[in-house]
Formats: structure tokens, sequence, C-alpha cells
């Protein structure tokens, strides 16, 4: 199938400093594929190089089979909605929507046809004859969002649509635009640095750091299986646990071994062949599990440092050989600071990484 968006061997550069080098990626027709990585990881350049807005040293962009690498934003087939709303403040909601179409020179009936559809999906029927300054923030993030609809293009950029809405909005949003991607089937490229937003909304996830894409898979194989300590540091609120050690191999078994805590590996899925050495244990607070004794799991013996109460449960800090580690409990499980605890480690869900920090 020819991908809908395809980046082959792409470099920005700003002088003599490179910010992408060599990047490629085939994005799907229909897909949903988010950019996600921290502030300065290259996700939102990716995104105006894509939408043209973005000069490049090097490299080919190709949407719906079309080389346009050197064309203008307009001809390149795509709609794009930005951070902040850019809504005309004198114009009504209808003259928002149809301000491109008129400047395109559709006919009257054909624009009027799109608000209406575009009007229906986004829920703004009512809000059409209203300016920017009567509408509330997310109101003006789906007339932004409606103004790139109205355009009936096969790919839409996002580049973090929601970062200016307070946490209700944004939830709200969040939802509303999985439930367009689900009726239009366009494909959409996403840009956050929102992890919550990008596994709810994404078919696939790219985590980029430094201009490189570090991962490119979907939201559960990034959480499950990290590729490298970057992603599983990244991914994850709390962040996954890791536990610097050796694996040594003993009686034909391989251990890990760190601070008198050994786990045997036979349950850990090794993607390579186990070689003795050192190694960093990753493990996720929620394959933390109180009842380790009563499972047969390898335990960990600490203190209860802080409880954090989260609604629908409850993240313990425990100290453990100097340093602190998280675990998740029911809200309703009874638990007090400074006691001693010896909860599991579910190690088949754990993750290991060499001193590399590539995943084993």
């Amino acid at each position: 199938m020819q991908p809908a968006v395809s980046v082959k061997d792409l470099k920005i550069a700003y002088g003599d400093h490179t910010v992408i080098e060599k990047l490629s990626i085939d994005i799907a027709p229909r897909e949903f594929l988010v950019l996600l990585g921290p502030s300065g990881c290259g996700k939102s350049t990716l995104l105006n190089a894509i939408a043209g807005l973005q000069d490049i040293r090097d490299g080919e962009m190709w949407i719906s089979g079309k080389n346009v690498t050197w064309e203008e934003p307009k001809d390149r087939g795509i709609g794009m909605v930005f951070q902040s709303y850019a809504l005309y403040p004198r114009m009504t909601v209808r003259r928002n929507l149809s301000f491109g179409l008129r400047v395109a020179g559709l006919p009257k009936a054909e624009i009027e046809a799109r608000i209406a559809r575009t009007a229906s999906l986004l829920h703004l029927e009512t809000l059409l004859d209203r300016r920017p300054s009567e509408l509330s923030g997310g109101q003006r993030q789906r007339v932004a969002i409606g103004r790139a609809l109205v355009r009936e293009v096969d790919v839409f950029l996002f580049d973090e649509p929601l970062s200016n809405l307070d946490a209700k909005l944004r939830n709200e949003l969040r939802v509303e635009i999985k439930k367009l991607h689900q009726s239009l089937g366009n494909t959409m490229i996403y840009v956050t640095h929102d992890q919550v937003e990008a596994l709810t909304l994404a078919d696939r996830i790219a985590i980029m750091r430094d201009g490189v894409i570090q991962q490119l898979a979907s939201p559960s194989e990034i959480y499950h299986r990290p590729a490298n300590l970057f992603v599983a540091g990244f991914i994850g609120a709390p962040a996954m646990n890791f536990i610097k050690g050796e694996i040594s191999i003993k009686a034909a078994a391989s251990v890990f071994e760190s601070n008198g805590l050994t786990v045997h590996l036979s349950d850990y899925p090794f993607q390579t062949p186990v070689k003795p050495g050192p190694v960093t244990l990753g493990i996720r607070p929620e394959h933390i599990v109180p009842d380790g004794g009563t499972r047969s799991l390898p335990t960990i013996a600490g203190i209860v440092s802080v409880i954090e109460p989260m609604g629908a449960d409850t993240i313990v800090w425990f100290d453990w050989a100097g340093q602190s580690l998280s675990y998740r409990i029911m809200a309703d499980t009874v638990l007090q600071p400074s006691a001693a605890i010896a909860p599991g480690l579910d190690i088949a869900k754990a993750s290991l990484f060499d001193a590399d920090g590539v995943r084993l």
C-alpha cells in the first residue's frame, strides 16, 4: 500500500547546527500517527517540514504519492491546526471557516455545504454567527480544527492543538479528535509532548529525541516493550522504576542481582541471547504487586516513605537500598508511612536494558 506521507532521508539544519539528520518515516493512509517527545526534540520541526513551513537541507517529502518537496504549503493537499487558534477576531465562525475556501474561489454552494458538514461534525451549528471573543477556549479550538477540515484533504497535521486548554477541555477535545478520526478516516499526524494524548489517540507513536526517532510502534508496544532506556523513562506516570545490577549465569540459569536482590529471569522474554554483564532492570509501578509473597514472585523489601492518593488508586513510594521506588495499590488499601513492605516483582512484565541502554 502506498504511504499517505513518506519522509525520505530528511535533513534540517540551521547553519552548522543539524536538527534532523537522515530521518525517514512512512505514514499509512487513514493512520493516526503521534510525534511525541520533550521540548526541542524536533517533532514540530518535522511536522512543519511536512507542511512546507520549514526549509529542508536534504531529502524528499511525498504526500499521496506526489513529490511535494518543493511545493508551497497550499499545494500539498494538507490541512493544519496550530497550537494557537489563529482565528480572525472580527470574523464570525462562519466567515473564519469559509475564508480559505473563498480565497480559493470555490462556488458559494460548495462552501456552504462544506461549512454545514464541518459544523455538524464539530457541533458548531449554534456558534456560526458568533465571533471568537464570544467563544470559550474549547470552542475556539474546534473552530480552528474546522477551518482545516473544510479543505477536505487527505492529510491533517496537528501541532499541539490542546496545550492551551485546561485539563477538562483537553480531555473533552481529545475524545472529539479521536471520534473525528474514526468518522473521517483521514491520515492524521499529531505533535504533542503529552504522553496521555499520545497513548490514547495514536495508532502508532514515534518517540523522538534530538531529532532521532527512538521507537516507532503501537502505544501498547511502546508502553510494555520500550526499545531503550529513554523511551522507558519518558513513557509512564509515575515513571518506570530502574534498578542497576548485573546478569550472571548460575546453574545454567540467568539471574539478575543487585544489592542483595536476586531475581531469576526464566520468565523474562529476552529479545537477544543472554550475556553476563551490567544491566538495568526497569519495572513499572503497576508491575510491582503488593501480594508478591502469595504469588511466589521475587520480593523487594523496603520502607514506605510517601503515599499519594490518586483517586482510583494510590501511589506508594518506598526506600530500598538507598533509592526511591514506586508502585500502585488499590485506593482502599490501608498503608502508613514508615511501614515495612515486601512487594513482588512481576518479572515477566519487566524490561532489561544493556549497558548501552538498549532493550534485551
